[in-house]
């Protein structure tokens, strides 16, 4: 045989074995490809992931939270309600060790000589870890233009200091009657809020209400 045409013969075999083992690698490579999700799976799986984020923060931010509240016919207890539903937190009614009657004049009695005596009737709540709390929602009703004497009781036996204080009420139609400055002086070292006012007779329809003034207080 040539010696030309062997020379040949001995190439072609030598690519074909080259292409087969070319070949060979490709296919291996192509079985170790691990494909991307699509596009709108990441994107959902982004959101998703910022959503949790975001609630965690939500939950932590809310257990700092309390909404502290004294209510004698139910109205303020409502709105406090209405708060707790949309900050969350946790909740607290304030209790006397001598109940109120639930006589309407005897009561207007009872609260004007309280008034008058700057008395601090005591309280059968007790919260034991207040120091937790960052955000102190405080809620009364206003009595003879001022806050129940047994809202003092409690600003005197905690010290709300560095704590932000956000004061609602409920009235016939008194408004806050300056409470928010009471509280301030009463707790110095404290930041008081704007102050939200509900008149009793509006006191089931005033969910948005509440809503706006936690907007504008930036809860």
């Amino acid at each position: 045989m040539n010696k030309k045409v062997i020379i040949l013969i001995f190439l072609v075999i030598i690519v074909a074995i080259l292409g087969i083992i070319v070949g060979v690698g490709l296919f291996g490579d192509n079985e170790n490809v691990v494909e991307e999700p699509p596009q709108e799976e990441y994107v959902e799986q982004v959101e998703d992931d910022q959503t949790e984020t975001q609630e965690q923060q939500n939950s932590t931010e809310n257990e700092n939270i309390l909404i502290v509240y004294f209510s004698h016919t139910g109205n303020t207890e409502m709105v406090a309600n209405f708060i707790h539903e949309a900050v969350g937190g946790d909740i607290v009614k304030l209790e006397t060790q001598e109940p109120y009657t639930n006589n309407y004049n005897d009561l207007l009695d009872i609260a004007q000589e309280e008034r008058n005596e700057n008395a601090r009737p005591a309280l059968s709540t007790q919260i034991d870890n207040i120091d937790e709390y960052d955000t102190i929602f405080l809620g009364y009703p206003i009595w003879w233009s001022d806050m129940p004497m047994a809202i003092y009781t409690f600003l005197d036996e905690y010290d709300l200091s560095g704590k932000t204080i956000a004061p609602f009420t409920t009235s016939g139609g008194s408004g806050l009657s300056g409470t928010p400055n009471n509280i301030a002086q009463e707790e110095p070292n404290a930041t008081v809020t704007e102050g939200l006012s509900i008149r009793d007779n509006n006191v089931e329809n005033s969910q948005s209400q509440v809503n706006e003034w936690l907007s504008q207080i930036r809860f």
